[in-house]
């Protein structure tokens, strides 16, 4: 991999959703030093917050294993067109599905598409995220915490039931979580509590996909440069991100990528479900 970029990103904004390429500097989220081994081989996936970020990173490493990927997002469709491109460079396909996961009709068409489009579903990767920092309870609005919720664990539920009918015995299902779903965050409140319910979801899911041997995991990463970070914080708050870490910056989603891969691949982690595994830069949790 890459030598990473050592230091936190310049002060910068831009509007929600946020684009990669608006970002200074562009993220390392294409995996060009990564070299898959067949891990996934002949596997379909659906990856949920596709186009940009850990999901772009995501989708090109599950490309360099072996595996056909379905990503879906918002409207961002110049991210989606190059993620898209990496996945193809593989020599493997790739299936864009935009619409908005908030919807709960959406999130059974998504699954449906990438069904009809990859002839079966292996792998879903639950990783489409919300984030609105507040200054108070008093100013989180119930519009936002509903907006949140809907984006952040009604999809993670609704997308994977929804897949649920399709994956076969011994497939695997992959949320993002976050280090804010492990201790909180007091201006990112409505987000660091789907964070934690993503969590219960995947230890409740883990138990009761046993049977079919399905195994669900997630990742849960400290601060990772994103297009999310410039669309939601302000903009001293991002020429600040990440330092706040023992590293002492924000991780790349390369970095994060192969977490993904690990849960996906049975070769390399039949042993693990119900397991939260936290990429944070360094920093130790208590329990």
């Amino acid at each position: 991999m890459s030598q990473q970029r050592e230091s936190t990103p310049p002060e910068q904004s831009q509007p929600y959703p946020g684009r990669t390429g608006e970002m200074t500097p562009e993220p390392t989220d294409e995996m060009r030093h990564y070299t898959g081994s067949g891990l996934l081989a002949g596997k379909r996936a659906l990856i949920t917050g596709g186009d940009s970020g850990i999901g772009r990173a995501v989708a090109a490493a599950f490309a360099k294993e072996g595996a056909d990927v379905a990503i879906a997002y918002l409207d961002e469709h110049e991210d989606a067109e190059h993620t898209k491109g990496l996945v193809e460079a593989e020599g493997r396909r790739c299936v864009t599905i935009a619409g908005d996961l908030a919807d709960a009709d959406h999130c059974v068409e998504a699954v449906e598409t990438a069904v009809k489009e990859l002839g079966g579903l292996d792998v879903l990767v639950n990783n489409v995220a919300y984030q609105q920092p507040v200054q108070s309870l008093e100013e989180l609005s119930d519009e936002q915490w509903q907006h949140t919720f809907d984006v952040n664990i009604h999809s993670y539920f609704r997308v994977t039931k929804a897949a649920l009918r399709h994956l076969p015995d011994g497939a695997a299902i992959v949320n993002t979580s976050s280090i804010n779903g492990l201790r909180g965050n007091k201006s990112l409140i409505d987000y660091a509590a789907t964070k934690g319910a993503i969590n219960a979801l995947t230890y409740s899911l883990a138990q009761t996909l046993m049977d079919r041997r399905i195994r669900v995991n997630a990742v849960a990463p400290g601060p990772v440069w994103t297009p999310l970070i410039p669309a939601t914080f302000d903009e001293d708050k991002v020429g600040k991100f990440g330092e706040q870490t023992p590293m002492g910056r924000p991780a790349q989603p390369d970095e994060i990528a192969p977490s993904y891969v690990f849960f996906a691949a049975e070769r390399l982690s039949s042993y693990y479900t119900g397991e939260i595994l936290a990429p944070i830069g360094g920093e130790t949790l208590p329990g």
